[in-house]
């Protein structure tokens, strides 16, 4: 069953505030101001995004869910995969990474887990949703989300757990489409005031839905940009106006790479070479974004010298 009972914010007037806990993203934001920012969901997808310059990304759960085990956002994934992919991750690259995490996996000790699970890994902080699970893809049919005070309780508890660590988290509602937009703003406006450090009111369906999320919601606050999804396409400067702070294509890469990858696949296929295809990278350039020339170095320093190895008798 759904819930439709508005949620009263749990600090009187809930005034944002800035948590000293959520340094990275937090300084990149006030360094750059509005930020865009891309989906990963591998260590190369990472690596790539790293070098066209972006200070952040974000591993998402609808990416890692279709490269990982091949199947859609519907529940599937499970908590020890996430954290597993975030910890191959973080390991690959140097910027801040912000992790799906879903509806944390179960109840606020579920949470509990998975945010320790996620620190440990080495991420930035996380997004956590108010779905009932098996949750499913924000722009897909037919959602349904918890009660309010229950994903409270789940917000509370990756306060509690961050303790004082350098994790931002996200508060994610997607009341909007289950119950109406304003259960879903009083839903960000209680979970600002219960620690959460930025706010997403998931698939907006209109213009004047994105007007009033960005005049309303707790700042600093997310905007999706899924590709064919139900929210418009908007552009960096026009979220900015409308007052949105993290911009967020979670899907670009991926669709981007299936894409790639279906033509030149059925052009190998159906001609048995890949001549007359788009340019692929190039190999050299390829070798240097996976780190040939320092892995080489590396094995270097600890190469015996010609000659010096032991013989075996």
């Amino acid at each position: 069953m759904v819930e439709r009972r508005t949620v009263a914010p749990d600090v009187a007037g809930s005034t944002p505030v800035t948590h000293p806990t959520a340094g990275r993203v937090r300084r990149i934001l006030d360094e750059r101001g509005t930020l865009v920012f891309p989906g990963v969901y591998d260590t190369l997808s990472a690596k790539i995004a790293e070098r066209a310059g972006f200070p952040l990304a974000f591993i998402s759960g609808y990416a890692v869910s279709a490269t990982l085990i091949g199947e859609p956002d519907m529940g599937l994934l499970t908590q020890t995969e996430i954290v597993e992919r975030a910890r191959q991750i973080c390991g690959a690259v140097t910027i801040p990474i912000v992790v799906d995490a879903d509806t944390g996996y179960g109840n606020a000790l579920n949470v509990v887990r998975t945010v320790r699970g996620l620190l440990d890994a080495g991420a930035a902080g996380c997004f956590l949703e108010d779905q009932a699970w098996p949750k499913r893809c924000g722009h897909l049919r037919d959602k349904q989300v918890i009660a309010g005070e229950a994903w409270l309780q789940k917000i509370r508890a990756a306060v509690d757990t961050r303790g004082d660590r350098d994790f931002f988290i996200v508060a994610r509602t997607d009341a909007l489409a289950a119950v109406g937009l304003e259960e879903a703003l009083a839903r960000v406006e209680a979970a600002r005031g219960a620690g959460a450090d930025a706010t997403f009111v998931e698939a907006p369906r209109s213009l004047d839905d994105l007007r009033e999320i960005g005049r309303r919601a707790p700042r600093p606050t997310v905007a999706n940009m899924v590709e064919q999804g139900r929210t418009p396409m908007l552009g960096r400067s026009e979220l900015s106006a409308l007052g949105f702070d993290l911009i967020l294509y979670p899907v670009a890469g991926l669709y981007a790479s299936a894409q790639a990858l279906t033509a030149v696949y059925e052009r190998l296929h159906d001609t048995g070479t890949t001549r007359g295809a788009d340019r692929p990278i190039a190999f050299d350039r390829f070798n240097e974004l996976i780190g040939v020339d320092e892995t080489r170095a590396l094995a270097a320093r600890f190469e015996e010298p010609p000659g010096q190895g032991r013989r075996s008798t």
